[in-house]
């Protein structure tokens, strides 16, 4: 029986870690439409070229969740499938997902297919699709394995801190009053993932290293902290920032597994320029 782990690009992830002899891994890759332009998020797509088209672009720009042929090819490429989707709450990508899924499975009855509804993104897509893979490296029943995942899935946290929000605002993602508040005043707004997947803004801080000391105290509030507890960090264009909030996490909780990456195309829309996303 073959395996294969299948998440959109939302994770921040290369295919080429996930991969070993058991499990093959895919991308699903999302679109982000500037103007008159269309970005594939894929391995070859360049985010600071992204980036400058973003910020000199004053029309709208939007966002599109990979199509269901688009999984449905991925599906297709092994017997027993996750498929590992950014939060149906604020994208289509889920529901594209299962219906890509009924087609595989209306041709191919035989194969196993499990669709997650992560109710999260970035770094909390790192974390689902590592432990898949522990999990089917167990040799667990199909079954099983996808129970442990969706239990897992809920137990998972996401917080980030951004200073801009111009691509959240116009694709109504965060409510315009908060966004135009936070860029007349200059502030970094820390928010965090619900547990239905949608944005829960939980303060607005002057400075970036504030910032960053609020969000390092927030995560014993949000989760048991261990030193076995790994943490995802993705950062838009600010490793200094990444580090510096490692160095601070390590300290106050013992964390040994960090994982730290530059956003993709779809992470860095919406988190823009020196965005930073945990998710542990």
């Amino acid at each position: 029986m073959t395996w294969r782990i299948v998440c959109d690009s939302s994770c921040d992830l290369a295919a080429v870690p996930m991969e070993d002899d058991l499990v093959s891994f895919a991308i699903a890759p999302l679109k982000i439409i500037v103007g008159d332009t269309e970005y594939v998020d894929d391995a070859a797509l360049d985010t600071q070229v992204l980036s400058n088209h973003i910020h000199s672009f004053k029309g709208a720009s939007s966002s599109a969740c990979p199509s269901p042929d688009e999984w449905a090819r991925e599906f297709e490429q092994a017997d027993q499938v996750i498929a590992i989707a950014m939060t149906s709450a604020l994208s289509g990508t889920y529901n594209s997902a299962m219906v890509a899924k009924d087609m595989v499975l209306s041709q191919h009855p035989e194969k196993r297919i499990h669709v997650v509804d992560s109710c999260t993104t970035a770094g909390g897509l790192v974390l689902l699709c590592e432990k898949a893979r522990q999990l089917i490296h167990q040799d667990l029943p199909f079954e099983e394995i996808t129970a442990q995942l969706d239990a897992y899935s809920k137990e998972t946290q996401l917080l980030f801190m951004l200073s801009h929000f111009g691509n959240l605002v116009k694709t109504g993602r965060m409510p315009k009053i908060v966004g135009a508040l936070a860029q007349t005043l200059g502030i970094a707004v820390v928010a965090k993932r619900s547990m239905e997947g949608t944005i829960d803004i939980l303060h607005k801080c002057r400075g970036e290293g504030s910032g960053i000391r609020y969000m390092v105290e927030q995560m014993g509030s949000l989760r048991q902290m261990t030193p076995d507890l790994p943490v995802v960090i993705t950062h838009c264009d600010n490793e200094k920032a990444a580090l510096e909030l490692k160095k601070q996490i390590a300290e106050k909780y013992g964390t040994t597994q960090f994982t730290i990456l530059p956003t993709r195309g779809l992470t860095t829309f919406y988190a823009e320029e020196k965005g930073i996303i945990i998710g542990f």
